[in-house]
């Protein structure tokens, strides 16, 4: 049979990596898009997302289940977003440096406790073959969709819903837009923003899950590459909003199967600088949405970045 599919390998290569190179960033994109809704910006979602991974793959070692992993996955970033939470509610703490403060703590505690889960296996998680119907196995390896992607499509359609139509929601944007309009409201400022920064946290930890017991499967310390940042600028390229946040996603994630899809119709030579393609669309975004006379348009009005 037939299956050299010449320059059409690579758009259906890099339609591949994009869904399994998007689903961490998906879920750390709307985690981070909760916690900016209410006003405040969380740049130890990298650290997160690694511990995350970690914690999730120990799980699924020590019990054989991949999705107990990713149930304590989820509880140890909505820790990890309690503790940042409740520390930028004390008076005078700046959301940046303890961002910064809780991502390095993160990946520190991951390097640390994670040294004994290096070489065990743990279980992986379900896919679905959605491309069953063709003969290529390029296609059917293309549509092999795991379930947390399609949990994470799932998520982003309810938490849209929920912004737009919900008390929850209309709680955030007052809290994210006034802190004062939201007191006034008798509303607690701090304690929505806490309570909205451990569901990022929660969120970002099952991206981290993903990546260990998924794409690409196992744990090391160089799992994440920086992830958990490109998401934050991920989420200002979507305007804050849960479904335009998959097409930004499936953006970064098709930037970042650009180098293997080259390898797959036989490009050796320099192929490896396109593996650059996250960064560089990262930095690109970064620019392209800065603006030194007006504020971001969606941009949650007591959000760091927009004063």
């Amino acid at each position: 049979m037939e299956t050299d599919l010449g320059l059409w390998a690579v758009p259906i290569a890099m339609l591949g990596g994009a869904i399994r190179v998007s689903t961490p960033i998906l879920f750390v994109s709307l985690g981070e898009t909760l916690t900016e809704r209410s006003g405040r910006i969380n740049l130890g979602l990298e650290g997160t997302l690694v511990f995350g991974a970690m914690s999730g793959y120990a799980l699924a070692v020590m019990t054989g289940s991949p999705w107990l992993g990713v149930i304590a996955a989820a509880i140890t970033g909505a820790l990890f977003g309690l503790v940042h939470g409740l520390i930028c509610s004390l008076p005078k703490v700046n959301d940046i440096a303890i961002g910064i403060a809780m991502m390095l703590l993160g990946m520190g505690l991951a390097f640390y406790f994670g040294k004994p889960f290096i070489q065990p296996v743990a279980p992986d998680l379900p896919a679905i073959p959605l491309g069953w119907w063709s003969d290529l196995p390029q296609v059917r390896a293309a549509l092999q969709v795991n379930v947390l992607f399609l949990i994470g499509l799932v998520a982003a359609g309810v938490l849209w819903w929920m912004l737009k139509a919900t008390k929850i929601g209309l709680t955030l944007r007052v809290v994210g837009d006034s802190t004062d309009a939201a007191r006034a409201l008798g509303l607690t400022p701090s304690l929505v923003r806490t309570l909205a920064t451990a569901a990022g946290g929660a969120f970002a930890g099952i991206g981290g899950a993903y990546l260990s017991l998924y794409y690409p499967g196992s744990w090391n310390e160089g799992i994440s590459s920086g992830q958990g940042l490109m998401a934050v600028a991920l989420v200002i390229f979507a305007r804050w909003n849960p479904i335009a946040c998959v097409g930004a996603a499936m953006l970064f994630g098709a930037a970042g199967a650009l180098g293997p899809a080259l390898q797959t119709i036989g490009v050796s030579s320099g192929y490896y600088l396109f593996y650059a393609a996250p960064y560089v669309l990262t930095l690109g975004v970064l620019i392209a949405t800065s603006s030194p006379t007006q504020a971001l348009s969606g941009a949650p009005g007591e959000l760091s970045i927009n004063k």
